[in-house]
């Protein structure tokens, strides 16, 4: 780990989510807003009868799924912090600079590279499996980490 950051948390009292608590959010927000496709696309779904009609479908909306999960993830980690996953698992998003919630386009940036991270076989967060400090492609491009609150 740097050993800026590592001064700086430990400075602060504060302590880097560990890789289990980060992954059970990941898993909670996807479930999240695959629900929430599911309703909103529902009328469709049940109007398909072969596999390839379902991923006809699936395929047609894949840019507004993915514009979806950009606004969800950026609004939340800069409202709150964190999405809903990292706030039932009790973690937050903190921008190294300031040890504060992301401002708007530190956000946006953590979210669009987020998905980016996920086209490219989810390499990115395969990455913060291994970084010392835990930090995923989407967060070492917006310089924020995640911590426990």
């Amino acid at each position: 780990m740097n050993e800026d950051i590592e001064n700086i948390l430990h400075r602060e009292g504060i302590t880097l989510a560990d890789k289990g608590k980060r992954a059970t959010a990941f898993f909670i927000d996807e479930i999240l807003l695959s629900l929430l496709l599911l309703i909103a696309l529902w009328e469709s779904f049940v109007q398909t009868t072969t596999t390839e009609e379902v991923i006809m479908l699936t395929n047609s909306v894949v840019l507004e799924y993915m514009a979806l999960k950009i606004i969800y993830q950026a609004f939340f980690v800069m409202q709150y912090g964190a999405s809903i996953g990292k706030i039932i698992m009790k973690i937050k998003v903190i921008e190294i600079r300031t040890l504060q919630n992301p401002n708007v386009l530190v956000a946006l940036n953590r979210a669009v590279f987020r998905v980016v991270s996920e086209m490219f076989f989810y390499l990115g967060f395969i990455w913060g499996l291994m970084n010392p400090s835990r930090q995923t492609w989407h967060d070492k491009t917006a310089k924020t980490l995640v911590v426990n609150v």
